[in-house]
């Protein structure tokens, strides 16, 4: 058994995976090249801050999506269904009516990037894609279970650190994502408010759910709702929530305070 600690720069953010592995670390080493190449591939195809990529080409209308790869149609389908999911408060379409899916690619490639792990029998890590965690289901160490929930600004702030901590060993749950204003100001758009960009009562939230996909898709479309999604998340099962508003109160779904982790004796 050996540990590994692998950063990688991909979509203008930074990937961690960090565990425990029983492979020799030569195959290990492979295992995190394959998983990052399958990060840059979709860096590579969804990146609309890269003219060439077929999004950006797509977006420029110099092609159509039957000249994508098929990988996008795929991905167009799957922003549909969470459209429907989410009672259409999660959109891939821009108010400028492009194709962004960018609010669900990113925790897409991470899943299929940890997955690589994962079939390879690597089952004792953790993945931090850009904020957005991941744990896999034989960590071994209670204390990467828990989970720490940034303070309502940026990470370059003198006032950046941990607002709470949730601890996910034994819930079920094994991934977190958030929303929120304190990096890149107000990017998420309401798609039942033309030209509001988003609900500016929330600045913050972060859903835990049984896959990074869930939550982030979630995240985004309660962040786009605002605060209707307080109750509208109560009624979705196997998530949890919580909520941080502009007035510097927090609330969450019912569930939510069962996760908060306890104080170590």
């Amino acid at each position: 058994m050996h540990t590994f600690d692998h950063t990688e720069l991909c979509m203008g953010t930074v990937f961690r995976f960090a565990g425990n592995s029983a492979l020799p670390p030569v195959e290990t080493k492979q295992l995190i090249e394959q998983a990052c190449a399958i990060l840059h591939e979709a860096d590579r195809i969804f990146s609309l801050y890269k003219p060439e990529s077929p999004l950006s080409q797509l977006a420029a209308g110099k092609t159509n999506l039957a000249g994508c790869p098929p990988v996008v149609s795929e991905i167009w389908d799957a922003c549909d269904q969470w459209e429907k999911t989410t009672n259409g408060f999660f959109s891939a379409m821009t108010p400028q009516n492009t194709f962004d899916p960018s609010g669900l690619v990113k925790t897409w490639a991470a899943q299929l990037a940890a997955d690589v792990l994962l079939n390879a029998g690597v089952r004792d890590f953790t993945l931090n894609a850009g904020g957005d965690i991941f744990i896999a289901d034989g960590v071994t160490d209670a204390v990467n279970w828990r989970i720490g929930i940034s303070k309502t600004v940026s990470i370059a702030s003198p006032e950046a650190g941990v607002l709470t901590v949730l601890d996910l060993k034994g819930t079920g749950f094994n991934s977190m994502a958030t929303s929120g204003s304190a990096e890149r100001g107000l990017h998420i758009w309401n798609p039942k408010a033309p030209g509001k960009e988003s609900a500016q009562e929330l600045l913050q939230v972060s859903v835990i759910a049984k896959d990074l996909v869930t939550a982030d898709v979630w995240a985004t479309a309660a962040f786009a709702e605002g605060i209707r999604a307080v109750s509208h998340l109560t009624e979705v099962p196997d998530i949890q929530a919580l909520f941080i508003f502009a007035d510097g109160q927090i609330t969450g779904t019912p569930g939510v305070i069962e996760l908060f982790a306890k104080p170590e004796l």
